[in-house]
């Protein structure tokens, strides 16, 4: 069912002008579309090109976000639970899971459709008092605001997480003693993983969002971070049921859409990046 719907939305993005965007990473380079320019473009300002190329990649996402949800409403509970349980085995038992000291992941969300993330969490986290060292210091979304201002701030047990006006999970500004969370972007230590939801992706890296633009703001800044502390690249990791991993070409991205290290299915791992495929052995 979803190569069909997917062969009927690449049919209908066809007609619309999907100009080729900048690679985000070098390793995504070879993978842009290369499309003839529109006749009419070269008698066009830069600025109206840009918006009318915009708009194209916006419509675009929009009509994709549409037909995966179509997808994802058609899996039965049986599913959903039987790759949720499969997702998470593989990441449980990896190498690369085991030797991260310091992570980022979401907190998965039943009614979004996002891939359960509970077990994985629950590793990370400390299930007795006294259990500390054998864990991971983790970090979890906090939405700030409607401008794709988002924190990832340390938690110590699943009790730190609070319910937000829309009913998800995410930690309060400050511990039970009253002090800040400790925030990722201030910590004095760098993360080794990311682990992101999302509604498409490819095996090429390309990952399509909810449409907030809070994860690609935020995994921007971060990567800037690292930079200017000279600290190395965390692997961006992609969770994905099978029915939200598209064929190549079919999602459109710009320049300030990051691209994904690796994607994690129920199927297993797909290593993309020369990172990931060092990293991932």
């Amino acid at each position: 069912m979803i190569k069909n719907a997917v062969a009927s939305l690449m049919v209908r993005l066809h007609h619309l002008p999907l100009p080729r965007a900048p690679p985000a990473s070098t390793y995504r380079h070879h993978h842009a579309l290369r499309l003839p320019r529109p006749a009419s473009a070269s008698v066009r300002p830069a600025a109206a090109m840009s918006t009318t190329a915009e708009q194209a990649v916006a419509d675009q996402k929009r009509a994709l976000r549409t037909e995966v949800r179509r997808a994802l409403k058609a899996l039965s509970p049986d599913q959903r639970a039987s790759e949720d349980l499969a997702i998470q085995t593989t990441i449980l038992n990896s190498s690369w899971f085991k030797a991260s000291k310091r992570l980022c992941a979401y907190i998965s969300c039943y009614q979004l459709r996002e891939v359960d993330t509970s077990k994985i969490l629950a590793e990370c986290l400390p299930s007795n008092p006294g259990q500390e060292e054998l864990t991971k210091d983790l970090y979890v979304p906090r939405v700030e605001d409607k401008n794709r201002n988002m924190r990832m701030l340390k938690i110590t047990t699943m009790d730190d997480l609070v319910k937000n006006s829309m009913n998800i999970l995410e930690p309060s500004p400050v511990d039970a003693s009253g002090n800040d969370r400790e925030d990722v972007l201030t910590a004095s230590s760098p993360v080794d993983l990311f682990l992101l939801p999302g509604q498409a992706f490819d095996r090429t890296g390309r990952r399509l969002g909810r449409g907030g633009g809070y994860y690609d703001t935020f995994l921007l800044k971060y990567q800037e971070l690292t930079k200017e502390k000279e600290w190395k690249q965390p692997l961006l990791v992609a969770l994905s049921y099978s029915a939200q991993i598209m064929e190549e070409g079919v999602i459109p991205v710009n320049s300030t859409d990051v691209p994904i290290d690796a994607l994690v299915s129920s199927s297993g791992v797909i290593p993309i990046s020369p990172a990931a495929l060092e990293r991932m052995k």
